[in-house]
């Protein structure tokens, strides 16, 4: 059952990445007005996952572990992203963020406080 709220997030994460860096590659001759159109139309779509994803998660996590697993999710997407579609390479840095990011997982749940 915890399963499914994250894999929702991960699906509107995909959706959402496309809608803020998918231009960057796609649309970039476009006038920024349709670009706007479109992303908001693409962001649709990961909101209708977003938001019954953290209402389902929101009975199974704390909202703090909710949104730290949310921040992993786009990390981990956006690094997916940039490589596989952007074509670019991921530094150091991103991999040292991204370490940080599993300490912040530690410290959210190293003590599972009861859902409300």
């Amino acid at each position: 059952m915890r399963l499914i709220p994250i894999l929702m997030l991960v699906l509107s994460n995909v959706f959402m990445t496309y809608a803020w860096y998918g231009h960057l590659k796609d649309f970039r001759a476009r006038p920024l007005l349709l670009v706007i159109l479109i992303s908001w139309g693409i962001a649709f779509f990961e909101y209708i996952l977003q938001v019954p994803a953290n209402r389902l998660g929101s009975t199974l996590f704390s909202l703090p572990q909710l949104k730290i697993i949310q921040e992993v999710l786009a990390m981990g997407v956006f690094a997916a992203f940039c490589v596989v579609y952007m074509k670019q390479q991921l530094t150091w840095d991103y991999f040292w963020a991204s370490l940080c990011l599993v300490g912040a997982v530690f410290f959210m749940f190293r003590q599972l406080p009861a859902v409300n």
